[in-house]
């Protein structure tokens, strides 16, 4: 059954108390509260407080996951991190291809597909993040742009690799530029992106992906977001750096 996902990135942000802190919360919170069977959480905090992570929610529902993952499996890698590390540690989510480390670390798709091998080898889930820059949106030619990212990516993995995949959709237009996409917008995004995997793979499988919205999504609009029908939740980032705001996306837009 599709799932429905809060997951949050926490990006370069945090100090061992903030993190303790955001993680208690969420770990009260879900102690105290019916969570839905089909909402999965996951947490994404950077590499030096994942383990504090794994340790401060292993009696909650809520999953950790890493911000990244070499596409090597050891050696040589001077400040790299494999995905068998991250599974050791009880890591169970891996987001990869995020725009962020697209742009600033010039990953391509190839690379990131090396690296969804990888992550998925070790067992571990990825969210695999697409989507379109402001100049490619106000072109149209975002639908062509996020088809060749997935075209180079996700669609050369196998069918059988598609149980471990979730998609993460990045309005890169949207985040931190004072625009935002409306909830049709995502939506209309999301149709497209499940369309393209009904046609590379099935119907089942395409029905089956959750795909996630990752574009400045916070209390004040995820429940207009995630009411779409294409929209299976939300890649976070700034909205998950603290418990209340993370467990207000949660409680006022998956009620028990």
């Amino acid at each position: 059954m599709k799932k429905r996902i809060i997951a949050g990135n926490w990006k370069m942000n945090q100090t061992k108390d903030t993190a303790y802190a955001m993680l208690r919360g969420l770990a009260d919170f879900c102690a105290s509260n019916d969570i839905p069977s089909d909402v999965e959480m996951v947490v994404c905090p950077p590499y030096p407080y994942l383990s504090l992570a794994v340790d401060t929610l292993k009696d909650s529902p809520v999953k950790v996951g890493a911000q990244n993952c070499s596409h090597e499996s050891n050696g040589a890698f001077t400040g790299e991190v494999s995905s068998a590390m991250l599974a050791d540690l009880g890591v169970s989510h891996v987001i990869l291809g995020h725009s962020e480390r697209r742009k600033y670390f010039k990953e391509s798709d190839s690379l990131v597909l090396k690296k969804t091998r990888k992550a998925m080898s070790a067992g571990l889930q990825v969210i695999l993040c697409v989507g379109e820059e402001l100049a490619v949106r106000e072109d149209e030619g975002q639908y062509l742009f996020v088809k060749n990212q997935l075209k180079d990516s996700a669609f050369l993995l196998s069918s059988a690799n598609l149980k471990n995949l979730i998609v993460a959709y990045e309005p890169i237009w949207a985040i931190g530029t004072g625009k935002t996409a409306t909830p049709e917008q995502a939506n209309e995004m999301h149709y497209y992106i499940r369309d393209q995997f009904a046609e590379n793979f099935d119907q089942p499988s395409a029905n089956e992906l959750s795909i996630l919205y990752g574009g400045s999504c916070k209390p004040a609009n995820a429940a207009d977001l995630f009411a779409q029908v294409n929209v299976d939740g939300g890649l976070i980032g700034g909205a998950s750096l603290t418990a209340e705001n993370f467990t207000g996306i949660i409680d006022k837009t998956f009620p028990a």
